[in-house]
């Protein structure tokens, strides 16, 4: 069950920079290690309720009401561009400064929990990558897909560590420059703003 196909599969998955990869980045590069953790164990739980749908069967009913669909996609856009006006606030939750925030660590894992949480294709996706990988015994099934729910959630918190830690690191060689620091809070600005741009676009 737990092949090596399949922690290949989930491994290219979790590597693949999305919205949870860019929060975790931008925390560690404004905030230092410790947020930057918080933060990718606040994405690595805002999958539970899409793992849950689509282990109990949930997620084909989001996915046949558009109106249901659309109010989670919508709330999500919303969040995305909140979260983009953050990274271009002056003393903005996701704005790079030299200055580090002392803020709480359930704050940043509440926020990442969310940027995944509002994403309805992330429910479909977990439909859709799991049940190849089942033995196939249906009195299984859904234990099986519970496990592989976990195995997919502990690496993406272990990838995020990393990318966090990573991106911590290399803000000691960016405090430096005002201009660098600016230049980047804008640069995450801009690539929150296309990913709700991206979802607002997404169907059903």
């Amino acid at each position: 069950m737990i092949s090596l196909q399949f922690l290949l599969t989930a491994f290219v998955v979790v590597i693949a920079p999305g919205t949870g990869v860019i929060y975790t980045l931008a925390l560690g590069l404004g905030q230092g290690r410790r947020a930057a953790w918080w933060a990718a164990l606040g994405c690595t739980f805002g999958i539970v309720p899409h793992l849950a749908a689509a282990t109990l069967g949930l997620a084909a009913i989001l996915h046949t009401s558009a109106l249901l669909f659309n109010i989670v996609k919508f709330a999500g856009v919303a969040y995305l561009l909140y979260l983009a006006w953050g990274s271009l606030r002056q003393g903005g939750a996701l704005a790079i400064s030299s200055e580090t925030k002392a803020e709480s660590g359930w704050r940043i894992a509440r926020r990442g929990a969310l940027i995944n949480i509002l994403n309805p294709k992330l429910s479909i996706f977990f439909l859709a990558l799991l049940p190849p990988f089942l033995s196939g015994t249906p009195a299984t099934a859904t234990a099986e897909m519970a496990l592989l729910g976990l195995v997919f959630m502990v690496m993406t918190f272990v990838v995020f560590v990393l990318y966090g830690s990573f991106a911590a690191a290399a803000r000691q060689w960016i405090l430096g420059s005002e201009t660098v620091m600016r230049w980047l809070s804008r640069s995450f600005a801009a690539i929150f703003a296309a990913l709700a741009g991206r979802l607002a676009l997404e169907r059903a």
